[in-house]
């Protein structure tokens, strides 16, 4: 008789943590919600409360299945068709249509800052709008460049365009109808230039009747885009970045023939696999100057700076994602017959994965109020609200994306062999994080940009370091102490970043980082008061004190931390008692 083989222990599913579906991305964000609440008028707040529960629920389900498939089956370029005629089109799998509905055609979020939406009776204002960029990518990243891209094209037509191109390309181009969308794009990158635009070889030619664009172009975004802005230098225009001029570029002409321009290939990326990243050669094709023609980089970098602006916004989405995952395996994952939420280690790499992602929040929502500030119409613009935006905008950028691939690594490790593995999120976290350093200049260019640009040039400190101490004045209810620590922090970061504006470089990075966590710190103390006021909850206040201790001041591995205070801010942070504003106070000494 043969031996019987030994019983195989069955293991329930539930001994792996859950990821992230079933939830709402909205609903179960708290901090999101308050800050919305701090920052939007009261009626428009509760006027968009189902929309963004919607969206919410849609993130972090169905929109999350369909981000799923389209990351595992990118875009295919055709450039025949079954007859053998020559004509070009990338193939998107349904998943991406899907996502495409969503976004262009249920939430008009391209369109929320140009036009009514959503039943509001006027356009959102930039604070209103990154709350649904946010939520939107925290399921989906790689179609969040074709939204913004299309957004900002349109500010640039808006901006800079003559009438007949207003009424040519702007009802399309912010249509909700799926049918008569015009999406935009913005070919900028050439292999010659790259960041150093001034170096590109694109030339315009006047043949008598239109300008024609005649280049390659080697990085372009939503290859396939029907409204197409493009820097190009005229013939005759004076070398580097001030010979450059702005035009708009459409795919298909007014007769409906293709313009001349030509897909060599698309990019086999690492991440954002799901959107159409080509090369795009350019034999005469038709143009229109967008603006003077010899102001193409100035103009342009408007777009930039709104880009920019989404690009952290879209890094922090990612960072909250994998903050949401994290936080599963944390309450649903048991280890040596104890729940991980239990272990001091687990609580603290939790809280090392969070404060980033609270950081970036903090920051992409005063970056967007400072926007709405400078040119929302429903405000009252203040005048230092465009050198506070100059500044923000570069701060937020540099230092969101970077952090970004270190939060979503992190994550990845907290849900250990599975987070590996591409049946879960994490995998297209960690690649999707890489691209916000690189797209819209790299971590080097935009800290040359907030430096020697914005603070070397422009002298936006000024108005920056006011606008935090006005937040910071607002919170008499925490420590002096406390208080007095967090102006010294803004005050030395920003000696520092005046400092840096040296020919060497070499202190860029660390000025950036240092004005970044000085200011996410005040925010944070500043919206920890506010929410206190509004629900007797100032916690948030905690995560300033953490930034000082653990991403301001000197601490290397032999620093010890004082280990009854880090416990106890893992308790209060990690928990979900409120506490008011008296009881963090020993929490927040030095």
């Amino acid at each position: 008789m043969a031996d019987t083989p030994p019983e195989v222990r069955d293991i329930d599913a539930s001994a792996i943590a859950p990821d992230t579906r079933g939830m709402n991305f909205y609903r179960d964000d708290a901090a999101l919600q308050d800050l919305l609440a701090l920052y939007l008028p009261d009626d428009l707040f509760a006027h968009l409360q189902p929309h963004l529960h919607r969206l919410g629920e849609l993130a972090a389900g169905e929109l999350d299945e369909c981000a799923a498939l389209a990351d595992r089956h990118p875009p295919q370029l055709h450039h025949r068709d079954r007859f053998g005629r020559d004509r070009q089109w990338i193939e998107y799998h349904p998943a991406y249509r899907r996502l495409e509905a969503v976004a262009y055609g249920e939430f008009g979020i391209h369109a929320m800052s140009h036009r009514p939406i959503l039943g509001w009776h006027r356009p959102l204002p930039a604070v209103a709008k990154h709350a649904f960029t946010l939520l939107f990518n925290e399921a989906e990243f790689g179609l969040g460049c074709p939204i913004n891209v299309t957004d900002s094209a349109a500010h640039l037509l808006i901006r800079f365009g003559d009438d007949a191109m207003k009424a040519r390309f702007l009802p399309r181009m912010l249509s909700q109808d799926m049918g008569q969308l015009w999406q935009g794009a913005q070919f900028m990158t050439e292999k010659s230039g790259g960041s150093d635009v001034g170096d590109l070889a694109s030339t315009a030619t006047h043949d008598g009747a239109q300008w024609r664009i005649s280049g390659e172009k080697w990085f372009c975004s939503n290859a396939d885009a029907e409204v197409i802005t493009l820097l190009a230098r005229p013939a005759g225009a004076a070398a580097g970045s001030r010979g450059l001029g702005l035009f708009v570029m459409p795919r298909t002409l007014s007769d409906g023939s293709p313009n001349q321009l030509h897909i060599i290939r698309l990019k086999d990326k690492l991440g954002t696999r799901s959107m159409a990243s080509g090369e795009v050669r350019m034999n005469g094709a038709i143009a229109y100057p967008l603006g003077n023609l010899d102001a193409g980089l100035k103009q342009m970098a408007e777009m930039i700076n709104w880009s920019r602006l989404s690009n952290g916004v879209k890094s922090t989405a990612l960072m909250r994602r994998a903050t949401f995952d994290a936080w599963q395996v944390v309450r649903h994952r048991s280890v040596y017959g104890a729940p991980l939420r239990d272990r001091p280690l687990a609580q603290r790499q939790l809280l090392k994965i969070q404060l980033p992602a609270e950081q970036a929040l903090s920051m992409s929502f005063f970056t967007a109020d400072a926007l709405d500030e400078a040119e929302y119409e429903g405000r009252a613009r203040a005048n230092e609200a465009p050198a506070v935006l100059r500044l923000a905008t570069p701060v937020l950028k540099m230092r969101a994306t970077r952090d970004a691939r270190h939060v979503t690594g992190d994550a990845m490790e907290m849900r250990g062999g599975c987070g590996y593995v591409e049946d879960f999120v994490n995998p297209r976290l960690v690649r999707d994080s890489h691209l916000g350093s690189i797209w819209e200049g790299t971590s080097n260019i935009v800290g040359i940009d907030a430096v020697r640009r914005a603070i070397g040039r422009g002298g936006c400190q000024s108005a920056y370091q006011a606008a935090l101490l006005d937040r910071l004045e607002a919170c008499g209810e925490l420590p002096i102490a406390f208080i007095d620590e967090l102006s010294e922090a803004l005050a030395q970061a920003v000696a520092l970043a005046e400092a840096a504006d040296t020919p060497d470089e070499l202190w860029v990075r660390q000025a950036v980082t240092a004005l970044y966590h000085a200011s996410t710190a005040i925010l944070l103390a500043s919206e920890g008061c506010a929410v206190a006021r509004r629900r007797g909850d100032a916690r948030r206040a905690l995560w300033a004190r953490l930034v000082l201790d653990h991403r301001l001041y000197p601490h290397g591995p032999l620093h010890r931390t004082n280990r009854d205070r880090e416990l106890a801010l893992a308790d209060a942070l990690l928990g979900s008692v409120p506490m008011a504003s008296m009881q963090i106070a020993p929490l927040l000494a030095r």
